[in-house]
């Protein structure tokens, strides 16, 4: 191991001394100084990670440094300290760098929002975290960075915290991960009473020993599948997916930087780190292939009833996450980080520019309400429709190169998995395409108000209202006039994102992305994993050149597929897609509502819950606690009550009593205290 230090720690104190001045004293300063404060210390962190990256070649890696230990009880000792080889440095790279450009479009976006410098230091303390997150050199400082970025999205999702709706979305995120946390944890306890560690090295190291679970469930599975408990919490899977769409609630950078290019892919990153323990527990590599490709299913499903821009979004962010997963469940680890990576870029990219075309329209976030934006707002097209190009896989933008990866990976394994994925994939194509053309084609239709609220069978109670507004956005208005292009500080960063989502995926040309990684998931290889299985099954059918072709094709197909449907009715036939709605009205009901989701886990936990929990309240808390305590109060009160009938005001009395007093004590020395 390489001595050189290279201060690794410097990379998330940066963000942290940041968020610390501006939470501390940007009330005092001014909205310049504190915009230079948050973006000059995450710019700093992304410097230094440049600077690591310049230094990774000449490192022996893992590269791992310790500062000080925590815990140490008998044999266990936890330290604290980062680890970093090519899968830390690709995250490092993607949590600074996009997050850099978030900070410079929130300095435009926010600028007129109350509370600006506490939104700085919201979002420099997430960057913190997610840094620790992604450096952690063992499963305890990776957990710390978890939970602290569960309790920046809640600052930062209830931001205006005044709205109800915001309020409750915060709440709402910070308990469903709770829920997944609950697995990763006893994840934790069982790794420390197995392998007396959880230094990834150690505990990789000693899992490397042992052999596949191929024959049926054990340590390794049941250690599995509560890890991905826990991913499924923070990057949104089923059945801990309700908190993502509702977490738009708030302002639109905190999508793009939390919900799209970082703490959701935590649980990918997390399930990739761990990929020694999934590689010998085939059984918990299928869980997380499975929920992964439903989950990218049914979010897409959802999707393409949206009306919300940002709901369009989120669900988009769910699907793709699933494709993550997916990945990941065929062991095809460096797709799946591939995939993370350009999905910073492209989805980073399609938030911000929503967030531009919300701002270019006063607030409004109803899709039905736009059109014909783009002769008003042409630098947001333009990179909205390099985004939107990108995540339907059109070749050669990023998303093509690696969607069309993980699809690939997926054959090889499973020809059911790869048939979800290219369905997923055309209707990914379908509801991004739809989204671009109520948006930028037609006719303006915002300033009609109500009456063309219906144009998409509208009488289901989609909410219209404005979710995502601050003082600056409504100051321009909401009519046909007042639509005016972002400044320059929010298109800057929307123009390098275009151009990495465009160019983003040409990294992997020739596998190098893949050969880059590939020393990061070598580590411990056995002798039966998925990926052996997949070679197995590739051989069956022929690994040649024209069919890995001929599945390109296939996805291209797909994204094609999608647009033109999206052109026949938002185009070409806008009447269409009410006939439709009105012909399907029980499923498309259902899919506009998310299946019910929401509604059926208010029924089977949120409400039992508060009913239990108002029974123990009246019976325990106000029954037995309070009653015990108010029992002794009255107790009390009623002897003071007739206790204080002596002090009468009568001398007489007082007289009277004293020598009562007297002649009790004198009698106690007689007959008791004397011999």
């Amino acid at each position: 191991m390489t001595q050189i230090s290279l201060h690794l720690w410097l990379i998330p104190i940066l963000p942290l001394v940041g968020a610390a001045i501006n939470g501390l004293f940007g009330r005092r300063f001014s909205r310049r100084a504190v915009a230079a404060i948050g973006v000059g210390f995450c710019g700093a962190a992304f410097a230094m990670a440049l600077f690591v990256l310049s230094q990774l070649f000449s490192l022996n890696l893992p590269h791992i440094e310790t500062y000080a230990t925590w815990i140490r009880a008998g044999s266990l000792q936890l330290d604290y300290g980062f680890y970093l080889d090519e899968l830390s440095m690709v995250m490092l790279l993607v949590v600074t760098g996009v997050g850099f450009l978030i900070h410079i479009y929130s300095v435009g976006y926010m600028w007129e929002e109350g509370g600006f410098y506490r939104f700085f230091s919201y979002l420099n303390l997430f960057m913190f975290f997610m840094l620790t997150l992604v450096l952690a050199h063992n499963y305890l400082v990776m957990f710390i960075g978890w939970e602290g970025v569960g309790l920046a999205s809640y600052l930062l999702i209830g931001f205006w915290f005044t709205r109800d709706s915001a309020a409750s979305a915060g709440k709402k995120a910070f308990i469903t991960n709770r829920i997944g946390d609950f697995g990763f944890l006893i994840a934790l306890f069982l790794l420390i009473k197995h392998f007396g560690s959880l230094s990834f090295t150690q505990v990789f190291g000693s899992v490397s020993m042992l052999p596949a679970e191929t024959a049926g469930a054990g340590l390794l599975t049941a250690v599995g599948i509560l890890l991905m408990v826990g991913a499924a919490g923070k990057s949104a899977q089923i059945p801990l997916y309700v908190w993502l769409p509702d977490a738009m609630e708030g302002p639109t950078p905190v999508s793009a930087l939390i919900h799209a290019a970082t703490m959701v892919t935590a649980g990918v990153y997390m399930v990739a780190r761990s990929h020694v323990i999934f590689d010998r527990a085939p059984t918990a590599l299928t869980v997380v292939a499975v929920i992964g490709t439903i989950t990218a299913f049914y979010a897409a499903t959802i999707g393409i009833a949206q009306t919300d821009i940002k709901k369009v979004l989120a669900y988009s962010t769910i699907s793709q996450l699933g494709y993550m997963f997916l990945a990941c469940g065929v062991a095809a680890y460096s797709a799946g980080i591939f995939h993370l990576m350009t999905h910073a870029f492209f989805k980073g990219l399609l938030f911000l520019a929503a967030g531009s075309v919300i701002h270019a329209v006063g607030g409004e976030q109803d899709m039905r309400r736009m059109g014909g934006l783009r002769t008003k707002i042409p630098v947001t097209f333009w990179t909205m429709t390099a985004g939107t190009f990108a995540i339907a896989g059109f070749p050669p933008l990023a998303g093509f190169f690696s969607k069309d990866e993980i699809l690939w990976q997926a054959s090889r394994v499973n020809m059911a998995l790869w048939g979800i994925g290219e369905l997923t994939a055309f209707l990914t194509s379908f509801y991004m395409f739809r989204l671009w053309f109520l948006t930028f084609f037609g006719e303006y239709r915002g300033a009609a108000g109500e009456a063309h609220a219906h144009a998409e069978h509208a009488g289901h109670g989609t909410h219209l209202g404005r979710n995502d507004v601050s003082p600056g956005a409504l100051s321009h208005g909401h009519e046909h006039g007042g639509i005016h292009e972002s400044p320059k500080i929010m298109l800057i960063p929307l123009v390098i994102l275009a151009i990495l989502s465009v160019a983003g995926g040409w990294v992997n040309i020739g596998k190098n992305f893949e050969k880059f990684l590939e020393p990061a998931f070598r580590t411990g290889a056995t002798a039966y994993t998925l990926t052996e299985a997949a070679t197995q099954a590739t051989k069956a059918v022929g690994e040649q050149g024209s069919t890995e072709l001929l599945f390109t094709l296939t996805s291209v197909l797909a994204a094609v597929l999608g647009l033109l449907l999206a052109w026949l009715l938002y185009k070409s036939r806008p009447d269409l897609p009410r006939k439709i709605a009105d012909a399907l009205n029980g499923l498309y009901t259902a899919v506009l509502n998310k299946y019910y989701v929401d509604e059926l886990y208010a029924v089977l936990f949120i409400k039992p819950l508060i009913a239990a929990s108002r029974s123990l309240w009246l019976r325990v808390d106000q029954g037995l606690i309070d009653g015990t305590v108010n029992d002794i109060a009255d107790a009390v009160r009623h002897a003071s009550d007739n206790i204080r009938h002596m002090q009468s005001g009568n001398i007489r009395s007082y007289a009277g009593w004293i020598a009562l007093g007297a002649a009790l004590v004198i009698a106690y020395m007689i007959w008791v205290a004397l011999p």
